[in-house]
């Protein structure tokens, strides 16, 4: 009860930091794939905590196997990427537990991943997390990209349809 009065105040056309952290713009990304844009444009997170959590009201439309990346899709038909750290899918799960399935209807703040921070650091593991748009053509999107983002409260987007 408290997260859904929590997101009355959050404006319905942002959507919120998916992990406690450091905002950076993507193009700081130490991947040519998320610093180039090829997957969509977007922020990212250092994060400072293991728990990854929805940044929107929508529905999971798809979790990688290796739980190190997962898509929502927004009743608009917004779609956001999020991928959890570097080169994690080489971990084939391992240090990642699912907290819901393809299909569950989420909110802002729903936790979806959690990660294991000491295993992940102890392997050197850069666990910078993207959230990517990538398919957003029908909306502008203007993105907050500095400072220090909390889960579910940050706002790291605002849209507006095209006209």
């Amino acid at each position: 009860m408290f997260d859904i009065i929590k997101s009355l105040f959050i404006p319905k056309n942002c959507i919120t930091a998916v992990v406690d952290g450091e905002l950076m713009p993507l193009t700081s990304v130490k991947d040519e794939v998320f610093s180039k844009k090829l997957m969509g444009d977007g922020v990212a997170i250092k994060p400072s905590k293991g728990l990854v959590v929805s940044p929107v009201f929508g529905t999971v439309t798809m979790l990688f196997p290796t739980k190190h990346s997962f898509g929502i899709t927004m009743e608009n038909g917004i779609q956001i990427l999020i991928h959890i750290g570097l080169d994690t899918v080489n971990l084939n799960g391992r240090g990642f537990n699912k907290l819901v399935d393809v299909g569950t209807k989420v909110k802002i703040g729903t936790p979806i991943i959690k990660f294991d921070e000491l295993l992940l650091k102890n392997n050197e593991y850069d666990m910078t997390t993207m959230m990517i748009f990538t398919s957003c053509d029908d909306f502008n999107l203007d993105f907050n990209n500095q400072g220090k983002a909390i889960k579910g409260k940050t706002i790291v987007a605002k849209y507006k349809r095209k006209e």
